[in-house]
């Protein structure tokens, strides 16, 4: 019960905190193809359309060598009620929303504490790389990508 009570007490500030500022832009700051080479051959890239018609639209791919290991369809929507919220499609499967928690000038921030992995995502700009973090609500379990735009060796 306890946890049930925690749970809903975090959607319900993230709802707050999503619905505080209805007026975020579309990240356009976001569109194109970005890329990260690692060791061992392993890659991942991550394309966005600009922004239109209140949509951004993403697909992202992870793998090594010519093997995909992961592949995920995206889109950044502005709601009927002015908010935007990112969903996830990996491999193709119903989509889990994540509404924004927070924006900034080159920085955008969804999160879903109810969903299982992960519960925030997380974009920003670094001069010509788009960093992205994924993690629980604490920051825990965070994963890290670090792109660059294609043949920069990324």
């Amino acid at each position: 019960m306890r946890q049930a009570i925690m749970v809903l007490a975090a959607l319900a500030a993230v709802g707050a905190a999503a619905a505080s500022d209805v007026s975020a832009p579309l990240p356009g700051w976001m569109a194109g193809a970005w890329e990260q080479t690692a060791s061992e051959n392993r890659w991942a890239d991550e394309y966005w359309t600009p922004p239109r018609g209140g949509i951004m639209i993403g697909a992202a791919r992870i793998g090594k060598g010519e093997r995909l290991g992961i592949f995920e369809h995206t889109r950044i929507v502005r709601k009927a009620d002015g908010t935007l919220a990112f969903f996830a499609q990996p491999f193709g499967r119903p989509a889990a929303e994540f509404p924004m928690v927070a924006a900034g000038e080159r920085m955008i921030e969804f999160a879903n504490p109810a969903h299982d992995y992960p519960q925030r995502i997380r974009y920003w700009r670094e001069g010509d790389r788009l960093k992205a973090r994924i993690s629980l609500m604490d920051g825990s379990k965070a994963e890290d990508w670090d792109y660059g735009p294609p043949g920069s060796g990324g």
